[in-house]
C-alpha cells in the first residue's frame, strides 16, 4: 500500500522555472521490478521519536538510496538536502535549490535515480531500473509552513502503519470535529493532515487571466499529491474536479446532505473512497437547503481546512 502521497502521473507546473531558488518536496515510487526498499517496523501507537514507535528498517537497496541521497550536496552545491524518508515503496526528498541553476531541478532528480540504478544493477547483477519514470513535485511556497511539512515527511511510516492496523479509519466517523467545526464524515481521514491543500473556489467576477492561473494551480495540485478542498458546486468547479479526477487527484468535498445511519456514497464518489482519493465531510450545523448563505458557509469551512493540518 503506498502512502497517500503518491500516485503515478506526474506534471510540472509549466508556469514555474525550475532554475530558480525554491525548496521542492520531490517524491519517488519504486518500479515494479526492484525489491522492497524496507520494511516498517515497530508500534504505530507509540509517538514518533520514542523507543518502539514505527520506522522503516532498510534493505540493501534502501541503504543504498540513503547514501545517494546523502551525497546529492556534495556533488551538486546548488542543491540543500532538508529532509528525506525512505518508505518500502518510495521515497520522498525535501531539497532546496541555493540559487539559480544552470540545470533544472529535474536533472539532479535523474542524477539520483540513475546512480542508485547503476549502483544496484552492479551489486544485484539485474537489468531493470530502481524507480518508475518521472516523478511527482510539489513546489513550496512562502505560504507553506515547512515545519509541517518536515511532520509530515517523518509521520509517513506512522501513517502507513496505522492504515494497515486500522483499514475501519478509511470509512465513516459519526463524530469529528473539523477546523472547529463539529461534522460527520465518509473516506480517508489522512487527505486532512495533507499539508499541500488547495480550495478550489471559482468566482463570477473572477477574469479569464485569474481562472487560467488558478486552474493551472489545482490541476498542477492534483497530478502532484495535493488534494483540493471544495464543495465543487458550480459547473467550473466540477470541471475542475472532473480534471483533476483524470490526472490521479485526491479531494475533501463539502456537502450539506446530511449523514444517515445507512449512508454510503455512491458512483464516482464511493470509487474514490474506496480507492483512499476523497473523504465527504458533512457539517452538522449546514441547512439542508442549498442557500447562497449555506454555499458560503461551505466555502468558508474549504478555506479553513486548507489552512488546518
Amino acid at each position: 500500500m503506498k502512502d497517500d502521497f503518491t500516485h503515478h502521473y506526474k506534471r510540472r507546473a509549466f508556469y514555474h522555472d525550475y532554475r530558480s531558488p525554491a525548496i521542492y518536496h520531490v517524491t519517488l515510487n519504486k518500479s515494479n521490478e526492484a525489491p522492497l526498499f524496507g520494511n516498517l517496523t515497530g508500534d504505530y501507537r507509540i509517538k514518533n521519536g520514542e523507543p518502539g514507535c514505527v520506522r522503516v528498517e532498510l534493505s540493501m537497496l534502501g541503504t543504498i538510496i540513503r547514501n545517494i541521497i546523502h551525497s546529492i550536496p556534495v556533488y551538486h552545491p546548488v542543491v540543500e538536502l532538508y529532509q528525506y524518508i525512505v518508505m518500502p515503496d518510495h521515497i520522498h526528498v525535501l531539497l532546496r535549490i541555493k540559487e539559480y541553476s544552470p540545470k533544472p531541478l529535474g536533472y539532479y532528480i535523474s542524477n539520483l535515480t540513475g546512480a542508485v540504478t547503476r549502483e544496484w544493477r552492479a551489486m544485484a547483477g539485474v537489468a531493470y531500473s530502481v524507480f518508475e519514470k518521472g516523478y511527482n513535485d510539489k513546489i513550496i511556497g512562502s505560504t507553506r509552513s515547512l515545519d509541517t511539512v518536515f511532520r509530515y515527511i517523518r509521520d509517513n511510516p506512522r501513517r502507513l502503519a496505522v492504515r494497515r492496523a486500522c483499514p475501519e479509519y478509511f470509512r465513516r466517523v459519526n463524530k469529528i470535529t473539523i477546523a472547529g467545526h463539529a461534522c460527520r464524515a465518509y473516506g480517508n481521514f489522512q487527505l486532512l493532515q495533507c499539508p499541500f491543500k488547495e480550495q478550489v473556489v471559482v468566482h463570477r467576477a473572477d477574469s479569464q487571466a485569474v481562472c487560467a492561473a488558478n486552474h493551472a494551480k489545482w490541476i498542477y495540485t492534483a497530478a502532484n499529491g495535493g488534494v483540493l478542498v471544495s464543495p465543487f458546486i458550480s459547473p467550473a468547479e466540477k470541471a475542475v474536479r472532473t480534471e483533476a479526477d483524470e490526472v490521479g487527484g485526491r479531494f475533501i468535498t463539502i456537502t450539506n446532505r446530511p449523514m444517515e445511519e445507512r449512508y454510503k456514497p455512491a458512483g464516482r464518489d464511493f470509487e474514490l473512497c474506496e480507492a483512499g482519493r476523497l473523504l465527504i465531510v458533512s457539517p452538522d450545523s449546514l441547512d439542508i437547503d442549498l442557500t447562497r448563505r449555506t454555499c458560503m458557509a461551505m466555502n468558508s469551512l474549504a478555506a479553513e481546512m486548507c489552512k488546518a493540518v
